[in-house]
């Protein structure tokens, strides 16, 4: 008979937050992690409020997300002339029971993989263990094939297998051996962070430009008593991919030079982007990718979660939010049917179909399809916003995107717990 233990793939956002919630349910567990040690990759991330309840409920809460990011106040679109197309308040101040936080991504990790060692210590989590596939053994769980980073290879049973190994999973590449390469639309995105002025407000979201060209701007951390802010930055072109991406590498350091030429043209009373770049210490290239959508997450004892299950373009913010959510439902379903397939059933029933839309709603560029709408009605450029897109429609329009994200304040807001407080495995 295979052992109790449920094991996860990865030690990413996804997999840590599984690892809190299978402790507070009462799970054994392990996280198995390729890298040998924890560092705080990444730059900026939003965490939407579907998300921000799990966080809270685990007992993650304000006063800790405070010391990794802060609380986003302002959603805002802007034309390529500068001017205002849409802005709406978010978390708290929109009326929602929990805020959105902007963040350090790295963080925001290194606060899970803490608190998890913290909590289940230090065996809970397996540095320097690549999982490389998974067999069924007849009488039931799963055998998993571990490499550690000694070269040595292990195997490891336990009841449940979840891969929470991103968007190069491979275990997704095995239950799913037919399924598409990664999915290239055209988009590259460089990243980087500066010290500045936040925009608007003290915590705006910032979207200027068009659907092929943009740039998004929010802080990442509170303001300084000089009135500076860790600012993230993402700049956008869409190139012709006819040949697929060009280089071997996913994520590539760049100079500021080969790529800020693109932005030459986005200065404003407001905001300078050209001079906004020059200051950033360094700038990180890569593209916008995702993953086709499967019929299903689940073999057996093995599911999908996270960037493994729905790898999707960070239009909209959802792929770390997601992935959270995954974890929580994840451990309601296991509340509900035990440690057994039958659960990992029921979060497929509960995510797959839903979450496989809104892969491909991102992929027609998300929130940010009204700079598609106000592109092929005006090309970017307008004097009044009312009379290209009145506001009813961009209300509408950004009303149905939360809802297929999960977000809708008044069905957020009445939903009861995913976890109910205190609940325990039988």
């Amino acid at each position: 008979m295979s052992d109790e233990k449920v094991i996860i793939a990865g030690g990413g956002i996804g997999g840590l937050t599984l690892g809190l919630t299978l402790h507070q349910i009462g799970v054994p567990f392990v996280v198995l992690e390729s890298s040998r040690e924890m560092r705080p990759l990444g730059v900026g991330i939003n965490i939407q409020p579907n998300a921000i309840r799990e966080l809270f409920d685990l007992g993650l809460t304000a006063d800790l997300l405070d010391t990794i990011g802060v609380p986003a106040q302002e959603w805002a679109l802007v034309g390529l002339n500068g001017r205002e197309v849409y802005a709406e308040s978010r978390g708290l101040q929109a009326g929602y029971h929990w805020p959105q936080y902007a963040a350090h991504r790295g963080q925001l990790h290194m606060l899970l993989y803490h608190t998890l060692v913290e909590r289940a210590g230090t065996g809970s989590v397996l540095l320097g263990s690549r999982v490389e596939g998974y067999a069924k053994p007849a009488d039931g769980g799963v055998r998993v094939h571990v490499r550690n980073s000694d070269g040595s290879t292990d195997e490891i049973s336990g009841r449940l297998l979840i891969a929470a190994d991103g968007i190069h999973s491979v275990v997704r590449a095995q239950t799913h051996p037919d399924q598409a390469p990664i999915h290239w639309g055209g988009a590259v995105m460089w990243r980087g962070t500066i010290r500045a002025r936040p925009l608007r407000t003290q915590s705006s979201f910032v979207g200027l430009g068009t659907h092929q060209h943009r740039m998004v701007i929010y802080p990442i951390s509170k303001t300084d008593a000089d009135g500076t802010a860790l600012i993230n930055w993402i700049a956008e072109v869409t190139r012709d991919n006819s040949e697929g991406w060009p280089d071997d590498s996913w994520f590539t350091e760049v100079p500021i030079d080969s790529f800020a030429h693109h932005f030459e043209e986005f200065r404003y009373d407001w905001l300078d982007v050209p001079s906004m770049l020059r200051q950033a210490d360094c700038a990180y290239m890569n593209p916008m990718i995702d993953h086709d959508p499967v019929p299903t997450w689940v073999d057996g004892p093995v599911a999908l979660m996270g960037d493994a299950a729905h790898a999707m373009y960070p239009t909209g913010s959802n792929g770390a939010s997601q992935a959270i959510v995954d974890a929580r439902v994840i451990g309601a379903a296991m509340l509900e049917r035990g440690v057994t397939p039958a659960a990992l059933t029921s979060y497929d029933d509960q995510l797959c179909s839903k979450v496989s839309e809104l892969v491909l709603r991102n992929r027609s560029a998300g929130p940010f399809g009204l700079l598609n709408i106000l592109n092929d009605r005006c090309g970017g450029i307008f004097d009044d916003i009312e009379t290209v897109i009145p506001q009813q429609e961009r209300t509408e329009f950004m009303g149905k995107y939360k809802a297929a994200a999960g977000f809708a304040i008044e069905t957020l807001n009445n939903a009861p717990p995913t976890i109910a407080p205190g609940a325990k495995i039988g």
